[in-house]
C-alpha cells in the first residue's frame, strides 16, 4: 500500500467511495467550488474518473490543476488544487465563483460509467 503525506491545513479530503453514486458528481463540483485559492481537495476513490476529470478540465480550465498521488487499481488518489490567476484573485467571490451546479448524477447523462 502507498503512503501518502499527511494532510496540511490546505489539504481537504475527499472520498468519493462514501457518497451515493448519483450525488458524486455534484457532491464533488460543491466541494472544488468550496475551495479557496492555494487550497487543495485530496479525492479518494475506486475507480480512474476519466470522464469527470474532463468535465473538470472543461468546466474550471487552470484553475484547477489535477496530480495523481496514486493510481493503483481499486486506489485512485487525486489533488485538485485551486489556483487562481492574479485577475481571478482580483474578483469578489460572486464574479470569480464558477457558474453551474453538479453534472446531475445518476440519469443526468454526465457520461461518468464507473459513477
Amino acid at each position: 500500500m502507498n503512503e501518502l503525506p499527511l494532510f496540511n491545513e490546505s489539504v481537504f479530503p475527499f472520498d468519493a467511495r462514501g457518497v451515493a453514486k448519483r450525488f458524486r458528481h455534484a457532491a464533488i463540483f460543491g466541494a472544488l467550488e468550496a475551495l479557496m485559492d492555494g487550497e487543495t481537495m485530496r479525492f479518494v476513490n475506486d475507480h480512474d474518473p476519466l470522464p469527470l476529470l474532463g468535465q473538470i478540465r472543461q468546466r474550471y480550465g487552470d484553475q484547477v490543476s489535477i496530480e495523481y498521488v496514486a493510481r493503483d487499481p481499486g486506489n485512485i488518489v487525486i489533488d485538485f488544487a485551486i489556483c487562481l490567476s492574479p485577475r481571478e484573485q482580483d474578483k469578489t467571490p460572486a464574479e470569480s465563483a464558477p457558474v453551474g451546479g453538479g453534472c446531475g448524477g445518476g440519469g443526468g447523462g454526465c457520461g461518468c460509467s464507473g459513477g
